[in-house]
């Protein structure tokens, strides 16, 4: 097997879903297609016919996110005819998982070089847009009916641990808008964002530069008075949860070898990933035994991991994983520039992000060696990378 590197991840400004949001008038592979023409400006020395695959994630893979979108994006973005491209689906986790394919590709030498992201635009394709689920998914009783509902299943995690209470949930919340804003602030969040063009047919041309769903200033106060969709006096609200959002990612992956010869910078080394299912009503906890399993098979633990960066799908979701591995919810290890209830979580493109700003995170830190990307997802699993950092020095 053959080292495999994560060389750089960039991703879109996300957007609000809706008649109102940014990428209203955008289509949905235009947004990838500008995040992988973006890779490609960024390494010039990096020959276009050296990339092996393509392959993007999108969870509603019809209209302008269908047609094997890997390989359409490849060409719209200038790649050459030779290059392939497929589409792949894991809902929330289908960056994570374009990412781990092709890896497990570059490590057994069936590739070099690949391009690995996602793209949901939510305001054009809502999530379960012309699906038709088996009926008997809910006759035969393998799920319980709140299984397909996103947000009922948020509620039903908090019924299976009344300690984390909405108070705890609203606090996380308002403290991801918090460190989000910070890093904005600081320019740790800006460097990774491609600029795109935009039209409305009120305003006409524009430019989206940053993102769009972010609330600085957000306060427990405020998050407490928002109504719970999901159940009368219910813990979920808009608040202490990810939005609907859309937007891409893209990253370079390569052979450590090859990117050295073609001198690309090698952001992070991948050390191992796993997938787990769970049962589909709590689909939130699923990070937990996909983490497991992964400190199984690569003898790491917990307190290896010096870097967290969990997608915030729910805050609830965040800290049922983080209270199972003793993990205090104000951790500095954990999501330190906040997350995607704060910026978005534009499904599946999010998995990328997460590894973007892992990345640009071990470059300021050569003290931590191995950092965590989690989220989870749909349907009822969990994804867990864990990451090498190339730079690291040695613990202080």
């Amino acid at each position: 097997m053959r080292n495999v590197v994560f060389v750089e991840g960039v991703r879109t400004p996300f957007g609000k879903a809706g008649d109102k949001g940014i990428y209203a008038g955008t289509r949905a592979d235009d947004l990838v297609v500008n995040a992988i023409r973006e890779l490609l400006r960024r390494h010039p020395g990096l020959p276009a016919e050296r990339v092996d695959e393509v392959a993007i994630a999108a969870t509603t893979q019809i209209g302008d996110q269908g047609l094997t979108i890997g390989r359409t994006a490849a060409l719209l973005a200038g790649l050459p005819k030779s290059v392939p491209g497929f589409a792949i689906d894991r809902m929330c986790a289908g960056a994570m998982t374009a990412v781990t394919t092709t890896a497990s590709g570059i490590g057994f030498g069936a590739y070099d070089i690949a391009i690995a992201g996602g793209v949901e635009h939510m305001g054009r394709h809502p999530m379960g847009e012309g699906v038709d689920p088996n009926p008997r998914i809910i006759a035969d009783k393998l799920v319980d009916p709140t299984a397909l509902v996103m947000g009922q299943t948020a509620e039903n995690l908090h019924d299976r641990f009344p300690e984390i209470t909405k108070e705890r949930t609203d606090a996380y919340a308002a403290r991801s808008q918090e460190r989000y804003a910070e890093a904005v602030k600081t320019g740790k969040i800006g460097p990774e964002l491609v600029p795109v063009a935009t039209r409305s047919p009120e305003l006409g041309w524009g430019l989206a530069t940053e993102d769009e769903p972010p609330r600085p200033g957000t306060t427990v106060e405020q998050l407490a008075k928002l109504k719970t969709p999901f159940r009368p006096h219910g813990r979920i609200t808009a608040g202490n949860a990810a939005g609907l959002n859309d937007g891409a990612t893209a990253a370079l992956l390569a052979d450590e070898d090859t990117a050295r010869e073609l001198g690309l910078p090698v952001a992070m080394r991948l050390v191992g990933y796993a997938f787990a299912g769970v049962e589909p009503e709590v689909m939130g906890i699923g990070p937990v035994p996909a983490t497991e399993k992964l400190f199984k098979r690569t003898g790491l633990s917990v307190d290896d991991i010096g870097l967290f960066e969990i997608n915030e799908a729910f805050a609830v979701q965040v800290l049922a994983f983080l209270d199972h591995f003793g993990i205090s919810q104000d951790d500095p290890r954990v999501n330190q520039w906040g997350g995607a209830i704060a910026c978005g979580h534009p499904l599946a493109s999010s998995g990328v992000r997460l590894m973007t700003q892992l990345a640009r995170q071990f470059a300021e830190r050569p003290d931590v060696r191995y950092g965590m990307t989690t989220m989870c997802i749909g349907i009822g699993m969990g994804g867990t990378v864990i990451w090498e950092n190339p730079a690291f020095e040695g613990a202080k």
